[in-house]
């Protein structure tokens, strides 16, 4: 479904954990950042994960992830995940999600740091792919926040 889906955004500090030896952010970290922007932003249309699983058997599961990072963010840096979904069809969901590092003095965007596409399917209990059911779908296509 062709439509244009509104930006989410979720600030993300980076903490000691979250570097390598150089305090600079392993790659692999951006995604966990990223997982939580999407998760976010399914939540501000009502759709909680455990949720779905429990009541339509469904996950989502990522396929697909195409990731260039321009420059890397360090410790203690505040940034923030920009997350938006760009196409949703069948049993597909595909996300462009892009990290900012925020100045401190302004809290405006600074650089970019990583920007992302992520494909996701959703899954069954078997591991196969189904259609997404139809009242997420009209959650995420309407105006108004619904909760299923």
């Amino acid at each position: 479904m062709s439509m244009a889906y509104p930006e989410h955004h979720i600030q993300v500090r980076v903490y000691y954990e979250d570097t390598d030896h150089g305090g600079v952010v392993y790659y692999a970290n951006y995604l966990k950042f990223m997982e939580r922007g999407r998760t976010e932003l399914l939540r501000q249309y009502g759709l909680d994960l455990q949720h779905l699983a429990e009541s339509y058997g469904i996950q989502f599961a990522v396929t697909s992830a195409n990731i260039e990072y321009p420059a890397p963010a360090k410790f203690n840096d505040l940034l923030e995940v920009e997350s938006q979904i760009i196409h949703l069809h069948g049993a597909r969901i595909v996300f462009k999600q892009t990290v900012w590092r925020l100045n401190a003095d302004t809290g405006q965007h600074e650089q970019k740091l990583a920007v992302a596409d992520i494909h996701l399917a959703c899954i069954n209990p078997q591991q196969k792919a189904q259609r997404i059911p139809k009242t997420i779908i009209e959650s995420l296509t309407c105006e108004e926040k619904h909760y299923v």
